[in-house]
């Protein structure tokens, strides 16, 4: 009965031990889901600013991933802006309020591929790289608009990023990371873009993510 006693001990101090040197199997494949939440410096700034009284705009939106044991990996993601502002037009250099309300709203639908690299020596830290594609929906409305001057345009859009994962938990990461979006042709928000000569509603945003998944 000691020896019994004794063995069970001794198993129940090594398989911690063991389970801490053991590297866990990775899959060959894993789906993540995600939620999102950017800040994005808008290029078109004087546009936004003179409309929505900001050249910044916060996103919330979510996602998921299909990661590949390799490193590689497809990322599909929706998000949302809406801010209220007030129809104005530019001119000598300066923007002017017209004190028509209105509401606009960006909805990007993006889709990426990348690249994660795994660190030898700290392997809860993943850098990774992506580029894709997206399709934009920008709406604009106000009440009492006359035809035509509300704006409701869908356009393709090119993007890319790269950040750092932290996996804090065998099934939860969190990520940040920078991306660039460019966004070209659209035209709008109340006439300041065309007489501003700003075309791209993309521009760069700092991102935040909860991943849940390998």
């Amino acid at each position: 009965m000691k020896t019994l006693v004794a063995l069970v001990a001794a198993l129940a101090v090594a398989a911690p031990l063991a389970a801490q040197t053991r590297r866990p199997t990775e899959p060959s494949v894993s789906i993540r889901g995600f939620f999102v939440a950017s800040e994005e410096q808008f290029a078109a700034k004087t546009t936004f600013a003179g409309v929505l009284g900001s050249s910044l705009g916060s996103f919330v939106g979510g996602g998921a991933q299909v990661v590949f044991r390799g490193g590689v990996y497809v990322e599909v993601s929706g998000s949302r802006f809406q801010k209220s502002g007030q129809r104005g037009f530019f001119s000598n250099g300066q923007t002017f309020s017209l004190g028509i309300p209105l509401t606009a709203s960006l909805m990007p639908i993006e889709a990426s591929v990348g690249y994660r690299f795994r660190l030898q020596k700290h392997r809860t830290i993943i850098p990774y790289v992506a580029a894709g594609v997206g399709q934009y929906h920008y709406k604009e409305t106000s009440t009492g608009s006359a035809p035509g001057e509300d704006v409701d345009a869908t356009h393709l859009g090119y993007l890319a990023n790269t950040g750092v994962e932290f996996r804090v938990h065998p099934l939860v990461g969190l990520s940040i990371d920078a991306q660039y979006t460019h966004i070209p042709g659209i035209f709008g928000l109340g006439g300041i873009s065309k007489d501003a000569g700003e075309s791209d509603l993309g521009g760069y945003a700092a991102r935040f993510k909860v991943i849940v998944g390998r």
